[in-house]
């Protein structure tokens, strides 16, 4: 596993997932959980990884934050939070990965 770090946080996120989603923010499963089955959270894509059976879910959950979730082979729930920028610039890092393939919108 790699470490992503900014001055307030550090997050770990798996190896598998590219290195351009930085900065990061943790969150509890509970909590991210809670958040993106809210009703004002929408599912703006889904991504998975060929090698080793990863899935990646982008919600938006407002105007300048999205939520990752990531489902782990074993069917593990683990949440990040993300500045829609940050995940924007890291849209063609997960289309040029081989192992990563778009499965809705």
């Amino acid at each position: 596993m790699s470490a992503h770090c900014d001055s307030h946080s550090c997050s770990i996120l798996p190896d598998s997932v590219p290195d351009s989603l930085q900065p990061t923010t943790r969150l509890s499963w509970e909590l991210g959980s809670r958040v993106v089955d809210d009703a004002e959270a929408s599912l703006e894509s889904e991504w998975y990884r060929t090698a080793g059976g990863w899935r990646l879910s982008v919600y938006r959950v407002t105007n300048h934050t999205d939520i990752l979730q990531l489902q782990t082979p074993a069917g593990r729930e683990l949440f990040y939070g993300v500045t829609q920028a940050g995940f924007s610039s890291a849209v063609s890092a997960l289309e040029a990965a081989n192992s990563w393939c778009r499965i809705s919108a």
